[in-house]
């Protein structure tokens, strides 16, 4: 890298590509829209999800197919659109190598939202959003050994706040039958929830692993394509699931026996998966653009809008269990980006420095 370009560096990651070229005020701006994509996709997710299941959806499967089904939609119309940025090497995988990092991270996608979908089941949307706050405390972790995160007090300090911020709702015994169920029903939507935050996040890392060390190109169409055929992938998965495990069979009655009606049952599919799909963007987005830490540190945002926007809509019960566990990972959260906040002014007076020695030395 030319010594006269600055590098953003967040979260310890250094980001060497092509969207350095922007002004600083762009590159802000972008990462604004992922974030507001990321915030605003994953609540409207999850609230449509508790919707489904509340009046009359049961199959698991379903949910676990709008998830990634409505990629075509939003990502190949994007995919058509040219680039002008080229990417930092000319290096090219072998089409095999692309396939298998394609299958393997579109069948742990296709767990991971199966994982979800049961968690949502037999969870309250408070309960399961302010359980998936612990993913920040798993990528702390898988970003330490696949991404070469560095570990600082601060983000000790979070991850051990997040963990038992988590912990506080798994001993939580008002929050069990929040949604409807049991309390065997709770702990096994609890430990779904969590495996799919900590699966969630080893798929951050991975991405971003797949992005810096065997793609090796960094531009808006190699991020599409992640997308696209990771999507694919999970979507074929989803189905197969559905098919094989016989839930196809009620799906019309369970369209016939919606609260809401049938026109509400396929409205609520439809704009589930495009607000999963626009949760996407933005995640992979963030990924890209800085790192995936960062990305997941921004969608435990939804803890300032998913909880209380299920409490508003679905009169979720909001104890004082779950205000605490609220509170600390807004905690949490927040020493995350303070985090980010040091490294960032760390890198540009370590670069002006630099720019100001080369400067003296070429006069």
């Amino acid at each position: 890298m030319a010594d006269n370009e600055e590098p953003m560096i967040i979260g310890n990651t250094l980001d060497q590509s092509p969207i350095n070229k922007y002004k600083r005020w762009q590159w802000w701006s972008l990462v604004a829209v992922n974030i507001a994509f990321l915030i605003v996709g994953q609540a409207v997710a999850v609230l449509l999800g508790r919707f489904y299941y509340d009046q009359g959806g049961n199959s698991k499967w379903m949910a676990t197919l709008v998830q990634t089904a409505a990629f075509p939609f939003l990502y190949l119309p994007l995919f058509l659109i040219p680039s002008s940025q080229e990417g930092s090497t000319t290096f090219r995988p072998s089409i095999k190598i692309l396939t298998l990092i394609y299958i393997v991270l579109g069948a742990l996608i296709a767990g991971d939202n199966m994982l979800y979908s049961v968690g949502l089941l037999y969870l309250a949307a408070s309960t399961y959003s302010l359980i998936c706050a612990s993913q920040l405390a798993f990528n702390a972790v898988f970003s330490y050994f696949i991404n070469s995160q560095k570990f600082t007090a601060l983000i000790i300090n979070s991850t051990v706040v997040l963990s038992l911020s988590a912990s506080l709702l798994a001993i939580n015994d008002e929050s069990a039958g929040s949604a409807g169920c049991s309390h065997g029903k709770y702990i096994l939507g609890f430990l779904c929830t969590l495996g799919a935050s900590a699966l969630y996040s080893l798929l951050l890392s991975l991405m971003q692993f797949s992005f810096q060390k065997v793609l090796k190109r960094e531009t808006f169409s190699v991020v599409l394509e992640m997308q696209i055929y990771t999507s694919l992938v999970a979507t074929c998965a989803s189905i197969v699931g559905l098919f094989a495990s016989g839930e196809w069979r009620t799906l019309h009655d369970e369209m016939e026996g919606f609260g809401k009606g049938r026109v509400a049952y396929v409205m609520t599919l439809v704009w589930t998966a495009v607000a999963w799909q626009v949760c996407s963007v933005g995640v992979v987005g963030l990924i890209f653009m800085v790192s995936s830490l960062f990305s997941n540190v921004i969608s435990t945002l939804s803890l300032a809008v998913t909880p209380i926007a299920s409490v508003i809509v679905f009169h979720d019960k909001m104890n004082g269990v779950k205000i605490i566990a609220m509170l600390m990972a807004f905690w949490g959260f927040a020493t995350y980006i303070y985090q980010n906040y040091l490294d960032d002014s760390r890198h540009r007076r370590t670069q002006a420095a630099v720019d100001k020695s080369n400067c003296d030395a070429s006069c």
